[in-house]
């Protein structure tokens, strides 16, 4: 197993010690999977990539090392509408 810290943003930021690529494997050549394209068999275009994921690697072993608090309620973005930086009163003028 080779362990790296990666940061993560859903369901909640946190600091996760993840499963690391293995760099030089013969299978996946490093990837962490082998993507195949496919496509359509009426039109011939293409329709998605199937992702089989490679045996050195597992996407989902994963664990939680440091969770991040939330933002207290006075810090979260408020979105009043307006610009903050505009002055306060409307002006006609154009900006040229």
């Amino acid at each position: 197993m080779r362990l790296r810290i990666q940061l993560t943003t859903w369901p909640h930021r946190a600091l996760i010690l993840t499963d690391a690529l293995r760099l030089n494997c013969r299978k996946c050549d490093g990837e962490g999977g082998t993507a195949s394209d496919y496509g359509d068999p009426e039109t011939g275009e293409y329709a998605g990539t199937d992702w089989e994921p490679c045996t050195c690697w597992d996407e989902n072993r994963r664990r939680v090392l440091l969770p991040f608090p939330g933002r207290p309620r006075w810090l979260r973005r408020r979105d009043t509408g307006r610009d903050p930086w505009a002055p306060s009163s409307y002006s006609d003028e154009p900006p040229f």
